[in-house]
């Protein structure tokens, strides 16, 4: 841009030479640097189910070529229709026709908002104050929305494994499949992608963190999308999985010289600076070679000797030694132990000497660089003696030459490791390189007892992740790419593991693949009819696969006694006129429940009870503001039990008045209905 402005500066012509410049600085405040593209909207979703209404945009159900028609009228089932453009616009030369409504599926525009409810599809048995896992089938753009009202700033983790956008058909942009022949395929995806990070930042808490699977299609973009979202202060780094090796038939191609992909990423970003201040639980890879620096015995007499020599020492070692060929065999060493260069080979087949250093960790050592801290501390020639700095232990010995150095014991490097087979060995702090998870994939197919073809992830990468972020027992992770239902399968495990009160919350959408649906097409079948639904994923894959996860956790124990729990709901579209008017609270209360931290009992129904407080629920609701003051009474008395309080009326003196009456505890977790959720939503169309 200096080169521009240099040229403008030599135009003579002064009224000129000031117009140019002020347009040239208006395409510098427009111009977009990094990550340009195009953000295709409106993006749109069919939600088979929901009644048309005048106004709406329906296509019919069986037109694979998804043309869209405005309504105009709905009446005795027909609706009038009109074929529209992408503009909304009528169609040149288009008539209204009559449309049967059970023919005809509704189209959400996202940038238009929708009031939100949940239908509980399968019952579920609170468990005091463990929450259940949540799993919510539906658009996962609108669901997030939904947890906007209930769940802003309350998520810890969100772990995402979202459509890799390979070329193969493997998602859908406006409910059409994605190909390689598609031009816009990488804008698309990044429009789809950014919509759904812009919600999910707003759920993180500030200490919150995000971590996002993907491969080589979208990683760099991915890249550049989140810096752009989270800021890239926030980035934290990219871990690479090992998910598989040169093997079967990428022999093959890596034997013609291909380079073979057997890795994956995992981009990690903090919502912010908070995030430092929660613990983070380092993980441990075993290292099968013996580190040769561990030379050293600390003899309990504050001497150091020969490590080999206390080894040869012992009977049976020194039996495995011999019987194994572990000996010089010529020279003056002839017959001795040829030691440290020996030692991986000894340990792969000597039970002794596995059990004699097992049994010694804490004498064998080997020399470290000083702490800052000790530079003014001595310590004895070929001795150790143990000192205090930084309230910290340390070892310390001089060395003939008269440097002071650190011994270090191998008991600090011997842990049980976090591989596929754990085992108490030495072993290395894992950093961005995760080695091994191939081992994992072998089996990945059974976990869960559902076939799922379109990469599932381990449990142990997941579970890793969370670990290693916050091992908190009352975390709270998102996933709202859940097909594979694997997420909830991993924190409920480390639930009972541990004892742990965490709380995994999965949205997943009833997609099908484009083969099973090409098929069904064929069959006459179209989306909401039975045969349909049956082969979408949350049917056929999340739904069961969780189940039989939650039955194999809970060892056939049901009901309370079960540790584990988990809550199946299916988004749904209301009516904002009839939510006003308190006849769809029966849709709305999971999300009440939810917000108040979906605990104990679901209030499900207004009744003929001013209020309504159930003994296992967490929250109350006050449906008749003239009976405030006995409402408060009822609150007062079961306070340290409830959590939220809702307040249904239009007016704001009222409201206040009913909070009045509260105990001081709960006032600032009142929320007033409907208003507060009808605003929510209001604000959150984006387009």
């Amino acid at each position: 841009m200096a080169h521009i402005d240099n040229l403008v500066e030599r135009i003579a012509d002064p009224q000129l030479r000031t117009q140019l410049a002020e347009e040239v600085a208006k395409l510098v405040d427009r111009k977009d640097f990094g990550l340009v593209f195009q953000r295709h909207r409106p993006e749109d979703v069919e939600v088979p189910g929901v009644r048309p209404r005048r106004g709406d945009t329906v296509r019919r159900r069986s037109d694979a070529g998804k043309q869209n028609y405005l309504v105009i009228a709905v009446a005795d089932g027909q609706a009038a229709v009109v074929a529209v453009d992408a503009a909304k616009r009528t169609i040149e030369g288009e008539s209204p026709t009559s449309e049967p409504i059970e023919q005809l599926v509704v189209v959400k525009d996202f940038s238009l908002p929708i009031y939100p409810g949940l239908q509980l599809l399968s019952a579920f048995t609170p468990n005091g104050d463990k929450p259940p896992h949540v799993v919510i089938e539906g658009e996962n753009y609108y669901a997030l929305e939904a947890l906007l009202y209930t769940h802003e700033r309350k998520i810890d983790v969100i772990y995402i494994d979202p459509p890799y956008n390979t070329g193969s058909d493997d998602w859908q942009y406006n409910d059409r499949y994605i190909d390689k022949t598609e031009a816009y395929r990488h804008s698309k995806w990044l429009a789809f992608m950014e919509r759904r990070l812009v919600h999910a930042r707003r759920l993180l808490k500030d200490s919150g963190v995000l971590f996002v699977s993907i491969d080589d299609n979208e990683q760099a973009h991915l890249r550049l999308l989140l810096d752009d979202i989270f800021g890239q202060e926030n980035f934290l780094d990219t871990i690479v999985v090992e998910l598989s090796t040169t093997s079967g038939p990428k022999t093959v191609n890596a034997q013609q010289g291909t380079i073979v992909k057997n890795v994956e990423y995992v981009h990690v970003y903090r919502k912010g600076e908070a995030f430092d201040s929660v613990r983070h639980t380092p993980l441990f890879d075993s290292v099968p070679l013996w580190d040769t620096h561990y030379s050293l015995w600390l003899n309990d007499d504050g001497t150091i000797t020969d490590f080999v020599d206390e080894l040869a020492g012992d009977p049976e070692v020194w039996s495995d030694i011999e019987r194994f060929g572990f000996v010089h065999s010529r020279g003056k060493k002839a017959g001795t132990f040829i030691g440290i260069p020996a030692m991986d080979k000894l340990l792969a087949v000597s039970d002794a000497a596995s059990r004699f250093v097992l049994a010694n960790l804490v004498r064998i050592a080997r020399l470290d660089n000083l702490p800052a801290s000790c530079r003014d501390m001595d310590a004895p020639i070929r001795g150790w003696v143990t000192v205090e700095a930084d309230h910290r232990t340390y070892m310390l010995t001089r060395l003939r030459s008269g440097t002071v150095n650190q011994v270090y014991s191998l008991d600090r490097n011997y842990r049980t490791s976090d591989d596929y087979t754990p085992r108490f060995a030495r072993t290395v702090i894992r950093g961005d390189l995760w080695k091994g998870f191939y081992q994992d994939m072998g089996n990945v197919s059974k976990e869960g007892g559902i076939a799922f073809a379109n990469g599932k992830k381990p449990i142990r990468l997941i579970q890793q992740l969370i670990r290693w972020a916050d091992n908190r027992r009352d975390t709270v992770v998102l996933d709202y790419f859940g097909g594979s239902g694997t997420t909830t399968h991993a924190v409920a495990a480390m639930n009972a593991a541990d004892g742990g009160h965490r709380q995994s919350i999965v949205i997943t959408n009833n997609e099908l693949g484009r083969t099973v649906s090409d098929r069904l097409r064929a069959e006459r079948h179209a989306p909401g009819d039975d045969a349909w639904e049956a082969e979408g994923v949350f049917r056929k894959v999340t739904k069961p696969r969780i189940e039989n996860a939650i039955a194999s956790i809970n060892g056939g124990l049901t009901g309370s006694s079960a540790s584990e729990s988990v809550a199946f709901f299916k988004l749904t579209y209301e009516d904002e006129n009839l939510v006003a008017l308190g006849r769809k609270f029966a849709a709305v209360a999971p999300l009440l429940w939810l917000k108040a931290g979906a605990t104990g009992e679901i209030v499900w129904s207004i009744g003929e009870q001013p209020w309504a407080l159930p003994e296992a629920a967490r929250y109350g609701v006050l449906f008749d503001t003239s009976q405030a003051r006995g409402f408060g009474d009822a609150v007062s008395e079961r306070s340290a039990m409830l959590r939220h309080i809702y307040v249904v009326t239009e007016s704001e003196s009222a409201f206040q008045a009913a909070v009045g009456y509260l105990p001081p505890e709960l006032r600032l977790n009142t929320t007033r209905l409907y208003s507060d959720y009808l605003h929510s939503f209001e604000i959150n169309g984006e387009g």
